[in-house]
């Protein structure tokens, strides 16, 4: 970050995470063990599932979750047009076809009535993605799964601790499915710096992750061949971290909500902005502002002329040719021409945020 800019994202790291690291390396916890045992048993406890597998991202995570259901090359995996390529690499990776479909009109989320005529006999598993803390329709999703023996992995990179409306209102995002993947990358909720985990209901599932997790071994000292894997294993360094993060998640929770509802309230006075809904009151947690502008590149210009960062929303995936998607997706393409992420994030201070809005009341009079 330049002298005095407003970074697009900010995240906080303080003395308990120093402290956390500290203690790590004095008693020789470093690589994956008893440490990163009790963040996934903490974790556990605070998302309310039996099954924690601590990894090396939320883009791991997914591909484990993949490779512990046997998806094969040749097997198609239908997820949405609008998320992080993360969610279509990890298929592709197993020679798995992409198959995507697109999002609904108001919200950059799944359309799941699209779903239906997406299904073939090749068909082993969908991939929802609940972005920006928004749930996706899952009543529907695994209705559908359930009818045509489908495997659900959820996509819950941007969805720690959101959760869902409709049949398990109340419970978290990326709980209830075959398995659920989380990410603790800089720009989330939580952070290790890079990280993740997948949480899985059903022990033999559970079984298979963690000796993925470890090419394929039981153990590592007395070891047998059992099963393919790599080394995605996490660290006690940064199980830590994770650790001190999560003690302070419910303080985080609240600040992305409180810088939410400011923006929500202010952005009100702009129509050249339209603010894309989180749905707080059914629990989803808004960790990005995110909006919608038809002349975003004027405004990103204009914004980073007076040191204010912002991000444009990432591509439809469908643009990606090695895809081989055809089709037309024409909610996808307003998210991805027009949509764009203000500062944000559990670090981002209020007087950022009403800099922030300052700004765009004098790029509004220009």
């Amino acid at each position: 970050m330049k002298g005095n800019m407003i970074s697009w994202w900010r995240t906080s790291f303080g003395q308990e995470e120093i402290q956390g690291v500290t203690q790590a390396i004095q008693e020789e916890h470093i690589s994956q063990g008893s440490v990163t045992q009790e963040f996934e048993a903490r974790i556990a406890r605070a998302l309310g599932v039996p099954y924690v597998t601590a990894t090396t991202s939320g883009s791991v995570a997914l591909l484990m979750a993949l490779m512990a259901l046997g998806i094969k090359p040749g097997d198609e995996v239908i997820l949405p047009n609008r998320t992080w390529i993360a969610t279509a690499h990890a298929p592709m990776l197993l020679g798995a076809k992409v198959v995507l479909v697109d999002v609904l009109p108001d919200i950059p989320m799944m359309d799941v009535s699209q779903i239906r005529n997406k299904i073939t006999p090749r068909t082993k598993a969908i991939m929802p993605a609940h972005l920006n803390g928004r749930a996706v329709n899952m009543d529907e999703v695994w209705s559908m799964a359930k009818e045509n023996g489908l495997y659900v992995i959820e996509d819950a990179a941007q969805g720690l601790f959101s959760k869902y409306s409709g049949k398990h209102s109340g419970k978290y995002a990326g709980t209830q499915s075959d398995t659920g993947c989380f990410s603790l990358s800089i720009a989330k909720l939580i952070s290790t710096g890079q990280g993740g985990f997948v949480v899985t209901r059903d022990k033999e599932i559970y079984k298979r992750l963690k000796r993925i997790r470890t090419h394929g071994v039981d153990d590592v000292i007395n070891c047998t061949f059992n099963q393919m894997g790599f080394n995605f294993r996490f660290t006690d360094l940064q199980a830590s971290m994770g650790i001190a993060q999560l003690g302070r998640v419910e303080e985080r929770i609240a600040h992305v909500k409180s810088i939410y509802t400011k923006y929500e309230q202010e952005l009100k006075q702009f129509s050249f902005l339209k603010l894309i809904p989180v749905n707080i009151s059914c629990g989803e947690i808004p960790i990005y502002v995110e909006v919608l502008c038809k002349e975003r590149d004027r405004l990103v210009s204009f914004l980073a002329s007076r040191n204010i960062q912002t991000r444009p929303f990432y591509p439809d995936l469908n643009t990606a040719d090695y895809f081989g998607v055809s089709g037309q997706f024409p909610n996808s393409r307003v998210f991805g021409r027009q949509g764009l992420v203000l500062p944000s994030g559990p670090g981002q201070p209020v007087k950022d945020i009403e800099s922030v809005i300052e700004v765009l009341r004098h790029y509004e009079k220009e």
